[in-house]
């Protein structure tokens, strides 16, 4: 049975050099604590699985195709493919009970399929005849994954389209065209929009842009976050949060085992910074300050976690600040948080300043109540494009012949918080039965 601990484990020194030459990697890996020369402990889910972190599935994306395919296959589509293939998941394996094949690896790639682009179609540097494990090593995946999206590129001795190309990986040839495969083409093209772009993509804030407002006013362009406190002040988590918010920051296994990584330690957790020194908060902080929030709080009022978690990504990319108009993570204006306090009697938390919207527990709280407000906007249940548009711009300036743009940027969003292979694209606001 294949085991990766190291990325040692499963690359080979020169691989292993060239992830190092990549400044996005090594940035990376050094704020996790690894060094260079010792072996390179590789990122792990929930469930303990090894797995590519966004930036190191980049990077592998990006050598493989500079060193063998000379630019004719676009590194964001390896990375877009391996997203929605194994959510880049290593030893991920799936069977099919049609074709009775066994895909396996980030690019989900069957023994056969490999085989068969080495013997007919001369793509000959790793050997999977006698070694067919090796498919689940990244740098094997990806090359035997551009490999077939090269042949498909040119299939039938035609230059064919992306569209073409993508679902035919999926589905087959015979399949590039049929309905089967056209909700995997949507998806793609979702996920790869979406695949940041910007250095420290894994850690840093979504590049995701939209015009927003505050949530009573016409929208207007934002695109720059909040100067106020950038680069100097206020940026441990303890100078702006309770101690009670931390000790439950704490005791949250993944936000824990992130924190300790990093080198934080009790009373003096640091902020993560991008590189113009403005603080933000990883995935999994959101991730865990909204179930925090959430299962105190809001637990019979059918808000979901994941739903809080993008729209924090399209309205302040996660800048603890907020991003220009938009208070704190949750862009929620002091006036509505205000006003949410003593008229709808969410009091959790005290309001008194807009400087109380820059602590990231009290932005999600009143984040989620307005949200759970916009849902009954008016004494009637809301759709969900009702509710994301009127968070964004205020219940007041909802068009719904006008929300594609915005709804896509909040899909794409959402698309990183929720297993997509699991859920789909369905939206709804109450939180997942388990």
């Amino acid at each position: 049975m294949v085991s990766f601990t190291y990325w040692n484990d499963c690359v080979d020194h020169k691989d292993l050099e060239a992830m190092w030459r990549e400044p996005e990697v090594s940035t990376e890996w050094l704020d996790a604590g690894e060094t260079k020369g010792q072996k390179i402990h590789l990122s792990r889910d929930p469930d303990g699985e090894p797995y590519l972190t966004q930036t190191e599935m980049k990077a592998v994306a990006e050598i493989v195709v500079r060193r063998h395919f000379d630019t004719h296959i676009l590194p964001e589509m390896l990375c877009a493919i391996a997203e929605l293939e194994s959510d880049r998941l290593l030893l991920a394996t799936n069977y099919d009970k049609k074709t009775k094949r066994t895909t396996v690896g980030i690019m989900q790639l069957s023994t056969e399929t490999a085989k068969w682009l080495v013997s007919d179609v001369g793509y000959r540097i790793y050997d999977v005849e006698e070694h067919e494990e090796i498919l689940f090593r990244p740098f094997v995946s990806a090359y035997f994954g551009a490999a077939h999206l090269k042949w498909l590129s040119n299939f039938e001795q035609k230059e064919r389209s992306e569209e073409f190309i993508v679902r035919a990986y999926k589905g087959g040839t015979k399949k590039a065209t049929h309905k089967s495969t056209l909700q995997y083409w949507k998806r793609y093209l979702s996920v790869k929009e979406s695949l940041p772009s910007r250095k420290f993509v894994d850690e840093g804030p979504s590049s995701i842009s939209l015009s927003t407002g505050s949530a009573s006013s016409a929208t207007k362009h934002v695109s720059a976050p909040s100067s106020e406190y950038a680069g100097g002040e206020h940026t441990y988590w303890d100078t702006r949060t309770s101690p009670e918010d931390m000790q439950e920051m704490w005791n949250h296994h993944d936000v824990a085992r992130e924190w300790l990584k990093s080198g934080e330690k009790r009373g003096k957790v640091r902020f993560s910074h991008d590189k113009e020194k403005i603080p933000y908060l990883s995935q999994t902080e959101v991730k865990a300050v909204a179930g925090i929030i959430l299962s105190k709080h809001f637990s019979t009022r059918g808000v979901k976690a994941s739903v809080l978690c993008a729209l924090a990504e399209i309205v302040s990319m996660r800048f603890i600040n907020g991003v220009g108009n938009r208070t704190g993570l949750m862009g929620i204006d002091y006036s509505t948080a205000f006003w949410l306090y003593t008229e709808l009697g969410y009091r959790a938390y005290r309001v008194e300043s807009i400087d109380d919207m820059k602590n990231p527990f009290v932005s999600m709280y009143f984040g989620a109540a307005y949200l759970a407000y916009l849902s009954q906007y008016e004494g009637r249940e809301r759709t969900p494009q009702f509710v994301v548009q009127a968070y964004v711009g205020g219940p007041k300036n909802v068009n719904l012949q006008e929300t594609g743009p915005l709804w896509l940027k909040f899909e794409q969003a959402l698309s990183t918080y929720e297993d997509v292979k699991k859920y789909g694209y369905k939206f709804n606001l109450a939180p997942e039965v388990c």
